[in-house]
């Protein structure tokens, strides 16, 4: 739908997907219905939002009366498709969009989309950082382009100006009006909002595809079908990047219909372009082309993990033509995203460090791998039924100390399973809630540990979201005295 004048839109959860859509649609003259389960008088902020707006609200549940008078249903992210709202618009026919499906479908600029099960959010940032560097480009020093990127098979950008969004940060639909053709959106985009999307952007990233989001989609089939979705709607112009040393993302590869391009530690497939790191230095390959993009040494940056998160976004990068020197640039001083593997402060002789993003085991894994001090690691939250498996044989390598909070308590205990004497980890310390937590581990640091919040589960036990889990966690480690 383009012409939205009269037609009836039930948007259903008040957040940020929802508040952006809901201005977008009723602007464009669209009789837009928000509804959320929650009343009125716990979120005073979004109908407050709304206020100068003709926007009818349905507030403390979802009746399926709303489709009665419903021409399209817009799930936000968050809300399962297993609602009875959206299973019972299913039945009746009724189409279903969100803010991203609508967002591609009248934005006028390219765009590169990005998902992936770990490290979106600071690859899209980087992007995005890159894509800003390149525009500062356009009146200075780096106007050359013609040595250091993908050549004419990809697409070659000169954006004007650059928009980051999707899920992160603000839903690019409420900008979309100030977009014009020659600018770039860069777009992160989580599996909960592929699933019903029927668009593809022309630059498609799937970065990797581990466990996570089962109690949402049921199945690893179901939710790697998610995230395929991103490529399942590119034309032959279009670009696709994978991360070829993922299996998930990379078992995807005969799915793309443009051009393949590829990002990874070690070398490259046989006849695919992308970026590789080899003898600390970080490399482009443009077809039998190798370009010198940086030394390890300019990342700023904890882990392997983000070691490939800068691969893949110089991948993307130059999957639009953007130069090295504005990927060297971009990532020169970049320390990092909030709430992943984010420095707290010292204290106590100890380095406290704040990765409430870790939602899943494999996340947590990552953050611990990141390490060679010895650890004080805080896990827990909700479980998401992912496997935990693996997340405890690394904790009896590498964790000195674990301590365990929140509704995962018990699996995460049982799990992990007792230690020999003298093997790690040394001590195991249950705890109700987070704050409880870090008091334990203000209890037992040594000078030279590190204390990991790395959860492995949601926040949702405790918590709105692993933001506020994480803001929680900075305030009580920096009140420590």
């Amino acid at each position: 739908m383009s012409a939205w004048d009269g037609q009836r839109v039930v948007i259903i959860g008040a957040a940020r997907q929802g508040l952006a859509l809901g201005r977008y649609l009723a602007r464009k003259g669209a009789r837009v219905t928000l509804t959320d389960q929650r009343p009125s008088e716990q979120i005073p902020e979004a109908v407050a939002a709304l206020s100068d707006l003709t926007i009818q609200w349905a507030l403390g549940g979802h009746p399926l009366s709303l489709l009665d008078d419903c021409d399209l249903l817009c799930p936000s992210g968050g809300v399962s498709l297993d609602l009875p709202l959206v299973i019972e618009a299913r039945k009746r026919g009724l189409p279903l969009s969100n803010d991203s499906q609508i967002f591609l479908d009248v934005a006028p600029c390219k765009v590169i989309g990005i998902t992936g099960s770990a490290g979106k959010t600071t690859t899209t940032t980087l992007v995005g950082r890159m894509a800003e560097a390149a525009v500062k480009d356009e009146s200075g020093r780096m106007k050359d382009k013609t040595t250091d990127v993908l050549q004419p098979s990809f697409l070659n950008l000169h954006p004007s100006r650059v928009f980051v969004g999707g899920n992160i940060g603000s839903p690019l639909v409420d900008v979309v009006d100030d977009m014009k053709p020659e600018d770039l959106a860069v777009m992160e985009l989580s599996s909960f909002q592929l699933e019903i999307m029927t668009r593809s952007p022309q630059v498609a990233a799937i970065l990797n595809i581990t466990p996570n989001h089962l109690d949402r989609h049921g199945t690893m089939a179901a939710y790697t079908a998610a995230k395929a979705r991103i490529l399942a709607f590119q034309s032959t112009d279009d670009v696709a990047v994978l991360g070829h040393e993922d299996p998930g993302a990379w078992s995807l590869m005969g799915q793309t219909r443009g051009q393949l391009l590829s990002f990874g530690m070690g070398p490259l497939p046989e006849q695919v372009s992308g970026t590789f790191y080899r003898d600390e230095m970080l490399y482009l390959l443009d077809r039998q082309t190798e370009i010198p993009l940086m030394p390890k040494s300019l990342i700023g940056l904890r882990g392997e993990h983000n070691l490939q998160n800068v691969l893949a976004a110089c991948a993307i990068a130059a999957a639009v033509g953007l130069p090295a020197e504005a990927m060297r640039a971009a990532v020169e001083g970049f320390t990092g995203v909030a709430h992943r593997l984010e420095f707290v402060r010292r204290w106590g002789g100890a380095d406290w460090y704040n990765d409430s993003i870790a939602t899943a085991p494999e996340r947590a894994m990552a953050a611990i791998r990141s390490f060679d001090e010895p650890l004080v690691l805080l896990a827990g939250g909700r479980d998401k039924k992912l496997p935990w498996a693996d997340f405890a044989d690394l904790v009896h390598r590498r964790v000195d100390h674990l301590i365990l909070f929140g509704e995962a308590v018990e699996l995460i205990r049982q799990a992990v399973g007792e230690s020999g004497t003298g093997e790690r980890p040394y001590t195991i310390t249950r705890c109700p809630c987070l704050k409880d937590a870090v008091q334990a581990a203000n209890a037992l640091v040594e000078p030279g540990d590190v204390v990991l919040l790395s959860p492995g589960g949601t926040s949702y036990d405790e918590f709105r979201d692993f933001e506020a889990r994480g803001e929680a966690y900075r305030t009580w480690v920096r009140e420590l005295t």
